[in-house]
């Protein structure tokens, strides 16, 4: 057996214990595994978590931004704003349902999509008639300029919240705390593998709109105007009835998923703060250095991603060269993001140049992100913070 010293530290990995284990041991005795009693619960304790009407669990984030934007009537002849440093899924959301994308770039010193320059699309295309932000790593984008200028606007607001939970921040017209996601008309989040909540694959839609929730529900399961759980378990002689009142699709979660997100929900506070202490550590260790640079730190922060931004012409060395010796001494990293302007898909339909896009493509060339998750422990930080230190010194 290899030594826990040198064993690989893998970039991600999720925290599941007993509690895990046994909520979906207790699914599979039970002897309904789809939608059902576990989803439901996951529901009604999502959306109590982040003090929000409605909260409809789905198989992915990906899924639910695709409902979003139907339930919100974007289509084709539209165009939808989104940051060019983000995933690929809130992109393609956008041409699921025919609409066009219209890429920004994002802020001069910050990750986060530009609201000067999503202004000046604004004001020049009114066929942009809605706009997706992401909460890139963690850390929400300038929402008071974001909600003012929805109300210059009046487009319709998806916040993509793939790395934003739990994030709370204070709503700059209420002065009251909010959860990232709940600031514009439909909030979408993810319960993948890497995320401080997760189901293994899954997300839940969010939205204080009640005919939102109800067009969103249906969607998510072939337009069907009752759940399969209601309709199988029903007393009632009819209870093979249903109608289809709308073209859907097939998003719904299982209860497999749901009783996993049920856990790892009462757990949500704990591994926000292990992650908060990790990242403390590293800016404790990396904010000195002289070849790097690092955003700066806020509390208003879910610690998905830990970022670092290599100081060009600082060494002789590029990022490329960084991350393959630090995988040579078992440390695995990411990159995040390759900005969507040079996906080829993107730069052929929209004619783009790397150029269009100057700040992502610079910090796209210098980023790196470090192991991160709640599953690491003091010993494993300090061996990627020494290795790491040592490496800047002496490549």
């Amino acid at each position: 057996m290899t030594n826990q010293s040198t064993e690989f530290i893998p970039f991600s990995k999720p925290q599941l214990g007993a509690l895990e284990e046994e909520a979906v041991l207790k699914v599979l005795r039970s002897g309904w595994l789809t939608t059902g009693p576990q989803t439901q619960a996951f529901e009604e304790e999502f959306a109590a978590f982040l003090k929000v009407s409605h909260a409809l669990a789905v198989n992915s984030c990906t899924s639910g931004l695709h409902l979003a934007l139907v339930a919100l009537g974007l289509g084709i002849g539209d165009k939808v704003a989104v940051p060019t440093w983000t995933f690929a899924a809130t992109a393609e959301v956008v041409r699921y349902v025919g609409a066009e994308v219209v890429l920004i770039d994002i802020e001069p010193n910050s990750p986060q999509m530009d609201m000067d320059l999503l202004e000046a699309q604004l004001a020049a295309d009114p066929q942009i008639r809605g706009v997706i932000v992401v909460h890139f790593a963690g850390a929400p984008v300038n929402f008071a300029r974001l909600l003012e200028l929805k109300s210059i606007y009046g487009f319709s607001l998806i916040e993509d919240c793939a790395h934003a939970f739990p994030v709370t921040v204070t709503h700059s017209q209420t002065g009251l705390p909010v959860s990232l996601g709940t600031l514009g008309d439909i909030g979408v989040f993810s319960f993948y593998a890497n995320k401080t909540l997760t189901t293994g694959e899954g997300g839940m839609m969010v939205t204080s709109r009640p005919e939102l929730a109800q067009t969103l529900k249906q969607l998510r399961l072939h337009g069907i105007n009752r759940d399969a759980f209601d309709r199988f378990q029903s007393k009632s002689v009819a209870a093979w009835d249903y109608q289809i009142a709308q073209v859907g699709y097939k998003y719904n979660m299982p209860d497999l998923a749901g009783a996993l997100g049920r856990v790892q929900l009462k757990r949500a506070p704990e591994l926000l703060t292990r992650r908060r202490e990790i990242a403390a550590e590293y800016y404790k260790a990396l904010s000195s250095l002289d070849w790097c640079t690092l955003d700066p730190w806020t509390d208003e922060h879910s610690w998905h991603l830990f970022t670092l931004q290599l100081v060009p012409n600082a060494r002789s060395w590029n990022r490329d060269q960084l991350i393959a010796e630090l995988n040579q001494e078992g440390i695995g990293t990411s990159v995040h993001y390759r900005p969507l302007h040079l996906m080829e898909y993107y730069r052929k339909r929209y004619n783009l140049q790397p150029e269009d896009f100057p700040r992502s493509c610079q910090r796209f060339l210098q980023t790196l992100s470090l192991p991160f998750s709640s599953y690491l422990t003091d010993e494993q930080i300090q061996r990627v913070l020494s290795t790491l230190v040592n490496l800047g010194s002496r490549l």
